[in-house]
C-alpha cells in the first residue's frame, strides 16, 4: 500500500505525534489533537496510522487502507496531517518509529502524544524507556483511565519528571524525559464502542 507521508522540507518546528490503529478514527482522536495543539503549543499533529499494534490483535482490525481513509475523514484541519510512514520506515515499535523520525527532521521537536489508557499501559511497550529518552511525552486524560494510569508502573517511574500542566506550553522544547498529564474535557467517542454498534465493518 502506498499512502503519503510528511516530508522532511515541509516538517514544523513543533509536532505532536498522535500512533494508533484508527480502527476507526472518530471524534475523539480530533477533539484530544485539537486540545494539543492549543494546550502544547503545537504547530502540527501527525497522526501515524499504525500497519499493526504489537499489543492488540488482528482479529477485527481493518486493513490499514480502510483505517488510513478513515483518519483522512476525520482530520479536517490543516494542522493535522494522517500518514502511515511506518510502512515507508519499516518500524514496528514506537521508540524505533520515533528514532527514525527524529534522523529524518532534524529541526522538528516532537512530541509524543498519548491517552491515559495507555499509560497504564505503557510499560508494557518495547523499549518503552527508551521513548521517555528521545521526546518528551503528554498524556492526555481518557474516562475511566486517570486513576490507574496514573498509579501505574510507568507512571510511578517517571512521575520525577512531571511537569505541572500549567508549564505545557513548554513542554516541547524541554531536554528529556519530561512528560505532562493533561485533564482536558472528555470526549464519548471509542472505536470499541463504534466497531460495536456496527457503525465500521471490518
Amino acid at each position: 500500500m502506498t499512502v503519503p507521508a510528511p516530508r522532511s522540507h515541509v516538517a514544523p518546528k513543533r509536532v505532536g505525534l498522535l500512533g494508533g490503529s484508527f480502527n476507526p478514527a472518530h471524534e475523539g482522536h480530533l477533539h484530544i489533537s485539537l486540545e494539543a495543539l492549543k494546550r502544547l503549543q503545537l504547530d502540527a499533529v501527525w497522526w501515524l496510522v499504525s500497519p499493526q499494534n504489537p499489543l492488540k490483535p488482528t482479529t477485527g482490525m481493518a486493513d490499514l487502507a480502510d483505517r488510513f481513509d478513515s483518519a483522512l475523514m476525520m482530520a479536517k484541519h490543516p494542522r493535522i496531517v494522517v500518514s502511515a510512514i511506518e510502512t515507508e520506515l519499516g518500524t514496528r515499535y514506537t521508540a524505533d518509529t520515533l528514532a527514525a523520525l527524529q534522523r529524518r527532521f532534524t529541526q522538528t521537536r516532537f512530541v509524543w502524544l498519548m491517552g491515559a489508557d495507555n499509560l497504564a499501559q505503557f510499560h508494557k511497550w518495547k523499549w518503552w524507556e527508551r521513548l521517555i529518552l528521545r521526546a518528551p511525552i503528554a498524556v492526555i486524560d481518557r474516562e475511566g483511565y486517570s486513576n490507574k494510569a496514573l498509579s501505574g508502573t510507568a507512571a510511578r517511574r517517571m512521575e520525577r519528571w512531571r511537569i505541572p500542566m500549567d508549564r505545557a506550553g513548554l513542554l516541547a522544547d524541554l531536554d528529556v524525559p519530561a512528560w505532562v498529564y493533561l485533564p482536558i474535557k472528555r470526549h464519548p467517542a471509542s472505536s470499541t464502542a463504534i466497531r460495536a454498534e456496527g457503525r465500521w465493518q471490518v
